[in-house]
């Protein structure tokens, strides 16, 4: 990963560096003794000073950090964070000190650069996702801790390598069990090298370059801050696993109190100013999109109505915020009649348990088949959007008789409007378990930002266009 670091440094050195004179000459031409502000300062001079500038704050935000990359909306918001606090700083020196430097100039170069480093850092990601799918440029993890406390991370980072991590080693807080099958992860076993005392010994046969501490607990404290120091002089990055799931960076933040660090885990973000902003996301985009996508909306009502007798839209109960039931719409894509033929197919679902699915419902007209593989048919729920019953993304919008059903736990998805999109659209649709449905739908709602919202509306229509799990 350090070498991958290294190359997106040298990226967005080369991307600024475009940027800037790209927006040079589009101002300027190819004058490159042109002369800026009152100073009368070389263009030259100036756009250099640009390109300096931004590459060091995106070093100053660190989103360049090995730990970052690939990490998430968050490599987006350092980079985005960096940029905007460039030309910010760049725009109040210009005012405060009157320089009058081209106006023109800046216009072009700061989203051409913006666009251009998210668009790079987007491609080097896909990248590298492909090549941890291949067991490259992953991080190796020694996790110290029980093999019950241990498994579920265990667990996760196996059956994901996209994550960033290989697990190559375990030392437990007993000696080594006898019986290696209690540390098997997805086919394979993960070796056990000792108990907690032998984590030096450990790190150096195993190779590992990050130690996962899972049993804080057990080890205590004196003994936590000697493994820190010890990892201190060998290159090796020290994990604590705080003992909660789903709840991303933002949202936690270490608070020293007496000696010992608190994680601190802030209230999730969907009240008061962040719902406002949340709203005026949705209704905005929603407003360019049904503009952009009307002739679709037009040619999809045509052809249901030429194809089988019945309405266009259909309209079917939903629970939203707050368990309020409200009208949620789509284009038709069943046979009229449908929802009471529901129960005489009930034996034949191939849903997750608790959602009724058909790969093959007979409920279906032939057009209905082409809006769902595409999910044309949800296009109308745009207007439900821009109505305030649901949002562009957000967790699925259920049955009031799925809700009946729902727990103390699960009931927390209510907690915010329900999508056109989420997670659980994003990560295999109809083909997701119940229980992973409402993980992904837990996440989000614990752990909303707008830049995820954006991320996710890009994924849906990379998902749409592909058409997994869609049926």
């Amino acid at each position: 990963m350090y070498k991958y670091a290294a190359r997106a440094r040298i990226v967005d050195l080369v991307v600024i560096t475009v940027a800037v004179a790209t927006a040079l000459i589009v101002r300027f031409g190819y004058h490159l003794t042109h002369t800026l502000g009152r100073f009368s300062w070389p263009a030259i001079f100036v756009a250099g000073a640009i390109v300096v500038w931004w590459f060091g704050m995106l070093r100053i935000t660190q989103s360049s950090d090995r730990r970052v990359l690939g990490s998430g909306p968050n490599e987006y918001s350092r980079v985005l964070t960096s940029s905007v606090t460039t030309f910010g700083v760049f725009a109040i020196v210009d005012q405060l000190m009157a320089l009058s430097v081209a106006r023109g100039f800046l216009a072009i170069a700061f989203p051409l650069g913006t666009a251009l480093l998210l668009l790079s850092r987007w491609s080097m990601r896909r990248y590298l996702v492909s090549m941890r799918r291949s067991r490259k440029y992953l991080e190796r993890v020694l996790i110290m801790g029980g093999v019950r406390s241990a498994r579920p991370l265990i667990d996760r980072l196996e059956a994901s390598p996209e994550l960033g991590f290989e697990v190559v080693g375990l030392c437990v807080p007993v000696e080594k069990p006898t019986d290696p099958e209690i540390i098997e992860s997805c086919g394979r076993l993960i070796p056990v090298f000792g108990d907690f005392s032998d984590a030096r010994s450990a790190v150096a046969l195993s190779g590992a370059t990050t130690v996962a501490v899972t049993s804080a607990e057990v080890l205590g404290h004196s003994a936590m801050r000697e493994l820190s120091w010890d990892l201190d002089d060998m290159d090796v990055e020290m994990l604590v696993s705080p003992g909660v799931t789903d709840v991303a960076g933002p949202r936690m933040m270490v608070r020293p109190v007496a000696g010992l660090p608190l994680l601190h885990i802030d209230k999730p973000a969907y009240e008061g100013a962040n719902r406002f902003l949340k709203s005026a996301f949705d209704r905005s985009a929603t407003a360019v999109l049904l503009i952009l996508l009307s002739p679709v909306m037009l040619a999809c009502a045509i052809a249901i109505k030429l194809s089988s007798p019945g309405p266009v839209f259909y309209r079917g109960e939903r629970v939203g915020l707050g368990n309020e039931p409200f009208p949620m719409w789509k284009f038709r894509s069943m046979v009229v009649g449908a929802d009471a033929q529901r129960q005489m197919l009930a034996g034949q679902s191939q849903g997750n348990g608790v959602l009724f699915k058909m790969a093959d419902d007979p409920r279906v007209t032939r057009v209905g088949k082409f809006l769902r593989k595409y999910s044309l048919d949800e296009l109308p729920q745009l207007f439900n959007v821009m109505g305030g019953s649901m949002s562009l993304v957000g967790p699925r919008p259920p049955l009031r008789e799925e809700v009946e059903t729902y727990d103390h736990v699960v009931t927390r998805r209510m907690l915010v409007r329900p999508g056109i999109t989420g997670l659980w659209q994003v990560s295999g649709r109809s083909d997701l378990s119940w229980e992973e449905s409402v993980r992904l739908d837990l996440s989000y709602v614990e752990n909303w930002s707008i830049m995820q919202d954006i991320l996710i509306l890009w994924r849906t229509a990379k998902a749409v266009v592909s058409r997994d799990g869609a049926y």
